[in-house]
Order: structure tokens, then sequence, then C-alpha cells
């Protein structure tokens, strides 16, 4: 309001459950009901994980895919069908460059978004009749964000003891105005990093037998870092 020209009018906020899928058509239908159309959803709901798969409990894995995918293509099905009425609009989902490859520590959360690049990958391939609604994904590497404090870890009561530095990792705002330019030029899918993290992802597309090396190298360390404390 301090910055542009909109007026409290042109905002709304709405408190939102991803995990309570029965409210999200009510939600939909209160922006519709105070702006009268969806031009672009940003899915950015989602938590990350740091533990072990083998000192996990199942139910971690099924509140992370409950939040993370089910959440999320519930919350896009009540808005997409908006879309298609209008035959224009965009889906942006945040996924992560975990979308892409796998990590020690975080095989629930690598799941959830390999779940959501398949599902928004196939989806784009059902609305080839409605040019004008784009469906586009983001992978961020790294960035700064509270993401990490509110990890999962190997049971559901438990947080995260150390989070860590945060320092080496992208500016939020960084990611940010990638983002929106990804989003204003309809890129299908954008790997948003630094190196050497965005340089990991082209290895794991084009030469993933050396992806598979290297990642066992640095994931044997990454695990001794956490089991240490670091």
């Amino acid at each position: 309001l301090e910055i542009s020209n909109l007026s409290e009018e042109d905002i709304l906020v709405l408190r939102l459950d991803l995990t309570n899928r029965s409210s999200h058509e009510a939600a939909t239908n209160s922006v519709l009901k105070h702006f009268g159309k969806i031009d672009v959803l940003v899915n950015n709901g989602g938590r990350s994980q740091r533990s072990l798969f083998v000192d996990t409990n199942l139910d971690v894995y099924s509140a992370i895919m409950e939040l993370n995918y089910l959440g999320t293509i519930s919350l896009t099905k009540y808005v997409l069908d908006h879309m298609i009425e209008r035959k224009k609009g965009k889906v942006v989902t945040v996924s992560s460059v975990m979308g892409i490859m796998g990590a020690p520590l975080a095989s629930g959360y690598c799941a959830s978004k390999h779940a959501l690049q398949g599902f928004f990958n196939s989806l784009r391939t059902e609305l080839t009749d409605y040019p004008e609604i784009s469906i586009i994904n983001i992978c961020p590497g790294p960035v700064q964000s509270k993401i990490i404090q509110n990890v999962f870890t190997e049971n559901l009561a438990k947080s995260l003891e150390n989070s860590g530095d945060q320092s080496h990792k992208m500016p939020t705002d960084r990611c940010v105005r990638l983002m929106l330019v990804s989003t204003a030029n309809d890129l299908k899918e954008a790997w948003i990093s630094d190196h050497p993290y965005l340089a990991v992802c082209y290895l794991w597309q084009y030469a993933p037998t050396w992806a598979w090396w290297l990642m066992n190298r640095m994931g044997k360390k990454r695990i001794q870092n956490f089991k240490s404390g670091v």
C-alpha cells in the first residue's frame, strides 16, 4: 500500500490450511466474490525434511505428502475450474531442485516435489485446448527463508534443533524476482539457484551416472555433518 497504487480493496488476505482440503472451495469462492476473477495461482506452501529414512516414522511421510502434494493439487483443482471457464490464467507451483534430483535427509520432501513435477507436467498435457492457461514449475535451490526452521524430522512432534548457517543461500528477493520473470514469460520450468547447486542440476539431467557418484560423495559428508549437529 505504501509503495504502489494499490488500495485496500485490492488486497484480500485469507487464512488457509492446505491440509484442510474441505476448505479450499470456499476460499476460492471468497477470492472470486471479492475480485471477480483469479489471474494467477502461486502454490508456495510446503515443508521440507531433515531426517534419515531408517529413523523416520511413516506418518511423517504421510504428512509431507498431505501438505506438499495433495494440499497443492486440491487448491489447484478449484482455481483451475475457474481458469478453464475463463480460458485464461497461470498456475505457478514452487517445486524444488529436489523435484529433479535426489538428496540424503530429504527423501520424503524429494518424493513430494517429484510428485508435483509429475502431476503438473501431466496436467499441462491435458490443457492443450486452453493455450492461454500456463502451467509453470519453479525449481529453486537453497534460498534464505524460514523453511529450514520448520522442517519435518523423524517424528511429527520433534523440531529441528540446529538450522545452521543460511548466509550461503540465495537471497529471498533475488529468487522472487526470477520467479516473477519466469511467470511473466510463461516458462514451463525454471531452475533458480546459484552455483554449484545449479551445475549439479545440469549434471543430474545430462550425466546422471556422474551425478550419482557426486551425490554419494556429497551425501556422505552431509549425513556426517547432520549426525554431528552441524
